[in-house]
């Protein structure tokens, strides 16, 4: 059946500056699907950085400038923990740039990327996707931000887009009167599918985070009796968000871009290990080892047992014990295959590639317009 072409704005607040960019990969590879299709004209308002021929920049010199320089800080979130007033000043000016976007477009549906950015959006009733990620929770918590966004989602038919399934009772209680949820999946690069791995002696095992003490939480606690003596070696990568002392036994490498993580670290790792306590909506280093086939030994917050079926797809370790129970069990080779193969499958099956995440939203953009024309 031929669909009529939609005409989409999109909107987010965060997005690579180059290829080798780590922060906002997903959004690039997101707009990259998106723009693929014959049936989406797709304009969008994000920092500078590749984006495909077909895509409308809706950005203003002067927004592109302040986008990037809040990329370059570290992001909204970020740069209000460490600096209040330049926060705001900041977080001001994104709000001004994004009612600017939304006046003037004639957008079939906005797809707005994060809750806050879903504030500025005109009491115009064009229907709104709105995706939602785990630190959007927080923002919930937030003196009258709750009512303000109902007030938002109520002007017109919105469906609420989170990237995992757990988020959807929290944002059924909340908004569900007022906007429909609808949990989609991100997509995986098909490349990270191809990883052939070869395990090492002694076991190398990775972390993949920016360094905040949130998303450390108890690595370096929990692994140092286990690493400390040399008889594995737990490789670091990640840039330095906050100022954090990384011991002598952790071999801290900095950033790395993902084809560098996929060819050299991917294919020589035991495993992912992720003890993180930060806010997280579903990780896409974790889906990406997953569908490298790599087990990973993950904390037992939300996203991660959202993802992980203990023993089966990965190990969850709520203490210290834990984390060395699942270090032996996946250093036998048969064991961590077997487990990796399974966290593999379970991503081809479930998630698949950024193709099948874009016909994933372009199912809601239909849904949530002709939702609008019924009134």
């Amino acid at each position: 059946m031929t669909h009529t072409s939609l005409d989409i704005l999109l909107t987010s607040t965060s997005y690579p500056a180059d290829k080798l960019d780590w922060r906002g990969v997903f959004m690039r590879h997101m707009v990259t699907a998106l723009a693929r299709r014959d049936d989406v004209a797709l304009s969008v308002w994000a920092p500078p950085g590749p984006m495909p021929a077909s895509v409308v920049h809706a950005t203003t010199e002067r927004e592109s400038r302040d986008l990037a320089n809040l990329m370059a800080a570290g992001g909204v979130a970020h740069l209000l923990r460490q600096h209040p007033v330049r926060g705001v000043a900041a977080a001001t000016r994104i709000i001004r740039g994004l009612a600017r976007c939304y006046r003037q477009s004639t957008c079939d549906v906005y797809h707005v990327n994060w809750l806050q950015c879903a504030l500025p959006l005109p009491n115009d009733s064009r229907p709104a996707l709105v995706t939602v990620l785990g630190n959007d929770l927080r923002l919930m918590k937030m003196p009258g931000m709750r009512s303000a966004l109902r007030r938002t989602f109520g002007a017109r038919p919105t469906v609420l887009c989170p990237n995992a399934d757990w988020m959807v009772p929290v944002l059924n209680e909340a908004f569900g009167d007022v906007a429909r949820v609808q949990a989609v999946p991100f997509g995986i690069d098909p490349r990270w599918f191809d990883v052939e791995r070869t395990l090492q002696t002694p076991s190398r095992w990775l972390a993949v985070t920016r360094l905040t003490l949130g998303k450390l939480g108890s690595l370096f606690d929990w692994a140092e009796p286990y690493f400390k003596d040399g008889s594995r070696v737990l490789d670091l990568i990640g840039p330095m968000q906050e100022s954090i002392q990384v011991p002598s036994w952790v071999n801290y490498h900095g950033p790395a871009g993902a084809d560098e993580i996929r060819t050299k670290w991917f294919p020589q790792s035991h495993g992912l290990i992720t003890l993180s306590q930060h806010a997280e909506g579903r990780p896409q280093v974790m889906l990406e080892a997953m569908a490298a086939g790599l087990p990973i030994i993950a904390t037992p917050i939300a996203a991660h047992t959202d993802l992980i079926a203990h023993g089966l797809t990965g190990w969850i370790a709520p203490d210290r014990d834990a984390l060395a129970e699942g270090l032996t069990a996946l250093e036998d080779s048969a064991r961590n295959r077997a487990v990796g193969q399974a966290a593999k499958s379970r991503i081809e099956h479930e998630m698949g590639t950024w193709d099948d995440c874009a016909e994933r939203y372009v199912r809601q953009y239909r849904s949530v317009l002709e939702q609008g024309k019924r009134g």
